[in-house]
């Protein structure tokens, strides 16, 4: 796979991730692990401070925020909107099912790879070469972040909501939530350059989505019934015993202790319009790797004790972050080796972002796993 424009991590300039998943501003510390970036990170994590960037407000002299990384529910739409929206699982209920249920598929990160998404629903048997939805029955979930970094951003969200009414009139479904790069999307296209407080100086949608991989290309295709689709997409889900959520967090927690109150509290709060209301989901939602160290199966407890299901299933963290094959600034890595979905937290939680963006894997795996 050749790199496309804008590959590089999910996290802001300026920012080095902790152990813990958050974002620290200013050098990456010792014993941190640098979100290593390729093509759109040349700049680095870490050494480039918020006020160099235009994201922060003066300087070495600013306290540091608690810190977070970038994630969050669904997503937007290429070309012209048509008098009529293409009706979607987000409008319409899934028909009832006369008989088995099909197989449950989910889809990793994709970041406007259209291609290499064509190319793993084609090889799941979801999909025909003409892009148009074949499995019937089946049931289908994207996990969110569908634009940026990408060449496609728009031409993915086409596709998965041209799939959504595909399927859903074959007696299926495909569905998705809410990924942290949509809220973005939805704050930049809101909100512009609009000040909102950041905990560490002023910031703006517009600086933090370009600075995390916007491509101009998909702000220019986006319009507003694309904004409205993905500003009603769900946060999480549950599936099959497993619990389909973004994020590796637990912020979840935060808005809800079902997964109705949840989904209701987000959409309820992107509703209201506010820029610094946005920004807190949006903040909140790009924390990372709940799941990862020492505690992370307590983490994972936590959530599936609260929410339902065996499993979480999540995007957001690539694998090869999740494993430390990748964290170097300088762009240099050999392109990381997924082979498939990352299992950890004492089995109960999986990964499904293969690392598109750095010339690794765009996952589709069908569930439940193999043992």
């Amino acid at each position: 796979m050749t790199q496309g424009a804008g590959r590089g991590s999910d996290v802001w300039h300026g920012a080095g991730v902790t152990g813990s998943g958050l974002v620290s501003w200013g050098a990456t510390g010792s014993g941190a692990m640098g979100l290593g970036a390729r093509g759109l990170g040349a700049t680095g994590l870490g050494a480039t401070g918020l006020g160099a960037t235009g994201l922060g407000a003066t300087g070495d002299a600013e306290p540091r925020p608690d810190g977070y990384t970038p994630t969050q529910r669904d997503l937007p739409v290429i070309g012209a909107a048509p008098a009529t929206p293409t009706p979607t699982l987000v409008d319409t209920p899934s028909p009832a099912a006369d008989g088995e249920q099909g197989p449950l598929y989910v889809v990793g990160d994709v970041h406007g790879y259209l291609d290499e998404l064509r190319t793993a629903l084609l090889n799941q048997g979801l999909i025909d070469t003409g892009d148009h939805w074949i499995a019937g029955n089946a049931r289908l979930w994207f996990l969110g972040d569908f634009t940026d970094r990408g060449p496609d951003g728009i031409g993915v969200i086409d596709l998965v909501m041209q799939l959504s009414a595909e399927a859903a009139a074959a007696g299926g479904y495909c569905k998705a939530l809410m990924g942290n790069h949509e809220l973005l999307l939805i704050g930049a296209k809101r909100f512009g350059d609009t000040p909102v407080g950041s905990g560490a100086g002023t910031a703006s949608f517009q600086a933090a989505w370009l600075l995390n991989g916007g491509q101009r290309s998909d702000m220019e295709r986006l319009q507003e019934h694309h904004v409205q689709w993905m500003s009603r997409l769900d946060a999480m889900a549950l599936a099959d015993d497993h619990l389909l959520v973004h994020s590796d967090t637990t912020a979840y927690l935060e808005y809800g202790d079902t997964i109705t109150d949840v989904n209701d509290a987000v959409t309820e709060a992107l509703t209201h319009h506010d820029a610094d209301e946005t920004w807190d989901l949006f903040r909140k939602f790009t924390k990372r790797f709940a799941f990862r160290d020492d505690a992370g199966a307590t983490a994972a407890r936590e959530l599936l004790d609260t929410y339902g299901g065996r499993r979480v299933v999540h995007g957001h963290s690539p694998i090869p972050y999740l494993l430390g094959e990748v964290g170097s600034e300088d762009g240099e890595d050999d392109a990381p080796q997924v082979h498939g979905p990352h299992v950890y937290a004492d089995s109960l939680a999986v990964a499904m972002d293969g690392g598109v963006t750095m010339a690794g894997k765009l996952l589709v795996s069908r569930l439940p796993l193999p043992a």
